[in-house]
């Protein structure tokens, strides 16, 4: 046997218990659902003390499919009591967030996944709900009234968001968590999980979730909290197996011996011969630095707790080249950060998305992390981080001058003057501005200075006046365009759609969903078709214009056409359909919701036809 032999085994059994234990906290969940048995007398409480209400306020969310100006689809509607449960369907009335499927996540513009992310993290999306009174909560129920299944997480917090508190009062705690799931129904249901009881009241709820195995976008109409005002007393008398719990703990304390018990055994006499390290000192410093990679960071950290060798190693700035501190954002804050700087001298890639609200980071503690890391930093990810000030945006611009991608979707509480910095970023190839407080002169001005600029996404940036001028602009500066989201925009017509098909060549991706001003009788879609026949997915939602010479001259023009949202034009016939889906070989999306001539029989003759295309046709009871 290997000198080093046992050295490895030692590895790989720590690397076995960090995948169990994730793996167990992955299905806690479902455990909770599936094997809770609770044996226990309990005192029966008053009716007086228990409460059932509905969402007061929504005070935060990630993104969602209705306009910043109206109320349909918005996350808004998650406030108050149901709008349409026990109605299944279509409806403007509930709460719709801005993707499902795994569409958005096989285009070419999709953002390379980060390396090190932890496994158990599947939340893609989030709404924060505020209630009226802090209750314990004794159950929480989700109406959901379209394609159910998207909830993955729900989440407690300590604060009372009508009152002032210090980040130091502010604890969130999971009350239920699992595994995205696929239901198989559209229908509504109220969705019950059974959650975990905790030793805080509470009136703001979080629900995170992960539409990727849904088939078209989940619809929420409101949330019941149920509780009681105070603490449940139990008798002395009461025996509670809670197997998700019990599991856990056992599961954590067995992982302790464990390790506890590798360490005695190599300490002993058979290891004394060697250095202090052990057999580690045997294998060669980049196998360790391999094996290493595999682990998450809290695994990381945990391990660099063993002896000075693997404290080296996970130290090691090579092993922070992509930093997602996203799975964590409950709990990272500028201490947290702080104790990271050392190891975060190579990070190129770093991801504080959703991180740092409610005063967890503060301005100081992040310009101290961009000045350790910002000249290396190539990609910088700020999705919903509320804690950024007009300071952090000129942080970012004078110490990131490598910077090729930044996210700030959801930034909404950054004000317009703030964005006039990150026309400093000359390199930019990537820039989302989704539902931010943007001005037009600040864009024309990062247009005119970013001219490598490949992905920009400016949905739902109520700010801007003039699109067609903001258009034109595009078309003559950013000629490597290849991605451009100008969701439901208010006012570009056929004249700025022309000059960027004339200017930006190589554009594959368009979004130009609910543009009311767009009307194809002036030939704008036409002539997007003839001018772009790289198009790989086009989104003409809500257009109810678009007719079938504008499908015929895609199916003519645009062969690489791989999705396509037309819902709700009235124009567009069975056989221009037929058309386009004989020539785009590659196409797999196709959204046909209340298109009126196109009806669930045409569908599904479509679809028996043609396969490998996903047809979408929505519904309303």
């Amino acid at each position: 046997m290997p000198p080093w032999f046992p050295m490895l085994t030692v590895l790989s059994m720590f690397y076995y218990i960090c995948q169990r234990r994730r793996a167990r906290l992955a299905s806690r969940g479902e455990v909770i659902n599936s094997r809770r048995a609770i044996k226990t007398n309990i005192h029966a409480l008053p009716m007086s003390t228990k409460a059932v209400q509905y969402a007061k306020e929504v005070l935060d969310f990630s993104s969602h499919y209705g306009s910043e100006n109206s109320m349909s689809y918005t996350m808004w509607n998650l406030a108050g009591s149901p709008n349409v449960y026990p109605s299944s369907g279509d409806f403007t009335q509930t709460a719709v967030f801005r993707t499902y499927g795994k569409w958005w996540h096989q285009c070419p513009s999709a953002p390379t996944p980060f390396k090190r992310t932890s496994p158990s993290f599947f939340s893609q999306d989030y709404v924060e709900l505020a209630f009226e009174e802090p209750v314990y909560p004794t159950a929480v129920h989700v109406l959901e009234t379209y394609h159910p299944g998207s909830v993955v997480k729900i989440m407690a917090c300590s604060a009372n968001p009508y009152s002032q508190s210090t980040p130091a009062e502010v604890r969130w705690e999971t009350i239920w968590s699992a595994e995205p799931t696929r239901v198989n129904s559209p229908q509504a249901r109220q969705f019950k999980p059974c959650i975990k009881e905790i030793n805080f009241p509470t009136n703001l709820l979080r629900l995170e979730t992960n539409s990727s195995l849904l088939d078209y976008y989940t619809e929420l109409d409101a949330v019941e909290l149920h509780g009681v005002k105070e603490k449940p007393m139990h008798c002395i008398k009461t025996t509670t197996v809670d197997m998700s719990d019990s599991d856990e703990d056992e599961y954590e304390d067995k992982d302790s011996c464990g390790l506890d018990c590798l360490t005695n055994q190599f300490s002993s006499t058979s290891l004394r011969e060697w250095t202090d390290n052990g057999y580690f000192d045997k294998l060669p410093y980049e196998l360790i630095q391999l094996i290493i990679s595999h682990l998450a960071l809290p695994d990381l950290c945990r391990l660099a707790q063993t002896c000075k060798l693997l404290y080296q190693h996970c130290c090691d700035p090579l092993q922070y080249i992509h930093l997602s501190l996203q799975p964590y954002w409950a709990s990272l804050n500028d201490t947290s950060l702080e104790y990271l700087l050392p190891r975060c001298t190579l990070v190129q890639w770093l991801n504080l998305s959703w991180t740092g609200n409610r005063g967890f980071i503060s301005t100081s503690g992040f310009s101290r992390l961009l000045k350790v890391c910002g000249s290396e930093l190539v990609r910088l990810d700020l999705a919903c981080g509320h804690f950024l000030n007009e300071a952090c945006l000129e942080v970012i611009a004078e110490m990131c001058p490598n910077l090729q991608e930044l996210n700030l979707s959801s930034c909404d509480k950054l004000p317009p003057q703030a964005f006039s910095h990150i026309s400093k970023l000359c390199g930019l190839k990537r820039l989302v501005l989704y539902r931010t407080k943007i001005e037009q002169t600040a864009l024309l001005s990062i247009l005119n200075f970013c001219p490598e600029l490949q992905y920009l996404n400016l949905g739902s940036c109520v700010l801007i006046e003039d699109y067609d001028l903001v258009a034109g602009v595009i078309g003559a500066k950013c000629k490597k365009l290849r991605y451009l989201d100008l969701w439901r925009c208010k006012n570009i017509t056929e004249r700025g759609i022309a000059e960027l098909a004339s200017g930006c060549l190589l554009l594959e991706e368009l979004d130009l969903g609910w543009c009311p001003t767009l009307q194809s009788a002036t030939g704008c879609f036409v002539n997007l078709a003839r001018k772009l026949p790289r198009l790989q997915k086009l989104f003409l939602t809500a257009n109810r214009s678009v007719c079938d010479t504008d499908i015929e001259e895609l199916a003519a023009n645009c062969q690489n056409l791989q999705h396509l949202d037309i819902l709700g034009t009235r124009m567009v016939s069975a056989a221009a359909l037929r058309k386009l889906l004989e020539s785009c070989k590659g196409l797999s999306l196709l959204d046909v919701s209340f298109c009126s001539q196109i009806d669930s029989r045409v569908v599904q003759e479509l679809t028996s036809r043609f396969p490998n295309v996903s047809i979408k046709k929505s519904f309303t009871q």
